[in-house]
């Protein structure tokens, strides 16, 4: 009897929300992932990384004088790829075995965060609390 594989989100959809959101959110989908298939030394592990990528992004991005945002995006770039092309294949050798996610809950949430933020940073920037 063959066993059935758990659904996963693709290397792509890593990729993606590493780029577009943040390392962090790559790296979530990733620690769903291995807790998916029990892996949770090698979740965790994840997760602690895509946190350490995330801030030390931010940190470069506010380096200069006048923060540039594309800096943001080549950290993503940059930890999305570790996440898609290194860790994926590594704890998922036959990912493509695997029946895909669907993204929509995970964009839908990083759409309202984002939205959140972006309202955060607004009305504190206007000083109207």
């Amino acid at each position: 009897m063959e066993e059935k594989l758990p659904p996963i989100y693709s290397k792509r959809a890593i990729l993606g929300f590493s780029i577009f959101l943040s390392t962090l959110f790559g790296g979530v989908l990733l620690y769903r992932n291995l807790m998916e298939v029990n892996k949770k030394k090698e979740a965790y592990t994840i997760l602690l990384f895509s946190i350490g990528i995330t801030i030390l992004t931010a940190v470069i991005v506010n380096i200069p004088e006048t923060p540039k945002s594309s800096f943001a995006y080549l950290g993503g770039i940059a930890g999305g790829s570790l996440l898609a092309h290194y860790f994926v294949p590594k704890y998922f050798p036959d990912e493509d075995q695997y029946p895909k996610k669907p993204i929509w809950k995970p964009l839908v949430a990083g759409i309202i965060i984002v939205v959140v933020l972006v309202v955060s940073v607004i009305y504190s920037a206007d000083g109207n609390y």
